[in-house]
């Protein structure tokens, strides 16, 4: 129960980031537990807990596990796990088939815990963690040690652990990736404080506890406090500051705040507790993406200035985005206050508000205030939407392609399979084959300048129409 209720904080579900140009919701997690018995119950569990969820909303688990001659290691030091399957009891492979055949279903592929069936389902397993395709492998050894994911940032423990098993285990988490997540979660089931400060003070030192582990939220959350106190001090909610010295101030101001947010989000105790409103924190984000679309020229630019070293935490600003369906209900809002017009004012105010303050949402706003005026009190704003959308899109690429005459069919194909699985790929031939012949007597520089243009334009495009339906 804990487990379902925290996922989606403790893993970041609703956040995203890039991955090599893939764009990702959330982190990944292994669930390590005492025995093959717990794993199975475990299992069944979740299935059993999820089976009235809609599919699209259901966390994907799986689980692998294999014979190992000392499986409860009484010290709690991990036990060695390899392929055998033949020699568990049958109880044991008959549940493991079935949960091979859970996910043969939810993937489209096939393996059994045959010799070679069993070593292929592992290696698939391990692609589909790694890609962050499953959210959830319940474990009893496997995984536990050598085994490294980036997306991977959350271990849940029911299980004995000490010594390097310990941090064998803790340590799957700790692939730093990027400023999102910058450290692991661990969640114990069971007291291992005791087991834990022995296993870092036996390969670091006495003190590296300090180091190795996040400080309480108590402390994280007096600095933040205090941050935040000063913030709204010396800058007001949506006013831009002038001056290149406020302005270093606040970015970096608002800078510290973000990595701090970034980490209470992984303590149960922040979800409890508000300083900014969701006014505040809406417009003081505004006023630093504002900030960063008129600095970060100068900034690459040649002219000195006290800015030259800032940094904008655009990761972490992403990972807090609005999303188009908090826009939509707003939007619904409007019908339903119709003719109020200190409501209406006060919601179009809240739909500008809420898109300044997203990063991928400032560059749909015309979209979106198109949208806005073109809705009546009976209409269907999601179908609408969704509608809108594909006309919108589908007249904007049209232009691209007269602009450009590139392959109509070649171009739509493109761009169907690049919002389909939400990663436009460019390279290799992708361009080039939609281009018009190339005209023998024309310098090779105009053919290089309109496959990059149209490449800029392709991006720029997906850029604009990905994530709003």
């Amino acid at each position: 129960d804990y487990i379902l209720e925290h996922f989606d904080q403790k893993t970041r579900r609703n956040e995203s980031y890039s991955v090599q140009d893939r764009r990702l919701n959330g982190f990944n997690s292994i669930f390590a537990t005492q025995s093959i018995e717990a794993a199975k119950r475990y299992y069944q569990a979740f299935k059993v807990a999820q089976q009235d969820v809609p599919e699209a909303d259901r966390l994907k688990i799986a689980t692998i596990f294999s014979y190992a001659p000392n499986e409860e290691e009484p010290d709690g030091l991990l036990a060695e796990e390899g392929f055998e399957t033949g020699e568990l009891d049958k109880s044991s492979r008959d549940f493991l088939e079935s949960a091979i055949l859970d996910y043969n279903g939810m993937f489209g592929v096939s393996y059994d815990t045959g010799s070679d069936g069993f070593e292929n389902y592992y290696k698939d397993l391990t692609k589909r963690l790694k890609l962050r395709e499953l959210d959830l492998v319940i474990v009893v050894n496997m995984f536990l040690t050598g085994f490294d994911a980036t997306t991977l940032n959350t271990l849940w423990v029911d299980k004995n652990l000490r010594q390097h098993g310990l941090l064998q285990a803790f340590s799957r988490t700790n692939r730093i990736l990027n400023r999102v997540k910058t450290y692991g979660n661990v969640v114990c089931f069971r007291d291992l404080e005791a087991q834990t400060t022995e296993a870092i003070s036996l390969f670091g030192n006495k003190e590296a506890g300090g180091i190795v582990l996040l400080k309480p939220f108590s402390d994280y959350f007096q600095e933040y406090e205090e941050l935040v106190g000063k913030l709204l001090v010396r800058f007001s909610p949506g006013v831009i500051p002038t001056g290149e010295t406020e302005q270093r101030d606040f970015i970096n101001l608002y800078n510290s705040i973000l990595r701090l947010t970034n980490i209470l989000g992984s303590f149960d105790e922040f979800e409890e507790v508000t300083i900014l409103s969701s006014a505040q924190q809406q417009d003081f984000q505004s006023t630093y993406l504002e900030l960063r679309n008129v600095l970060q020229p100068r900034i690459d630019g040649d002219k000195e200035s006290i800015l030259d070293d800032i940094v904008f935490e655009l990761e972490l600003v992403k990972q807090v985005e609005i999303n188009v369906d908090y826009i939509l209900m707003l939007v619904k809002s409007l019908q339903d206050k119709a003719g109020d017009q200190d409501a209406d004012k006060e919601i179009r105010v809240a739909i500008d508000r809420a898109v300044d303050s997203s990063f991928s949402l400032r560059s749909k706003k015309d979209l979106i205030q198109k949208f806005v005026a073109d809705i009546s009190l009976d209409t269907n704003i999601e179908s609408h939407w969704t509608k809108f959308i594909s006309e919108q899109r589908q007249m904007e690429l049209e232009q691209i392609i007269e602009d450009e005459s590139l392959d109509t069919a070649r171009a739509h194909v493109l761009m169907d399979q690049a919002f389909k699985t939400g990663e436009l790929r460019l390279e290799g031939t992708a361009v080039s084959r939609m281009l018009p012949a190339v005209n023998m007597f024309a310098p090779d520089s105009e053919y290089s300048t309109q496959k990059q243009r149209v490449f800029e334009k392709l991006a720029a495009f997906f850029e604009r129409f990905q994530l709003l339906g």
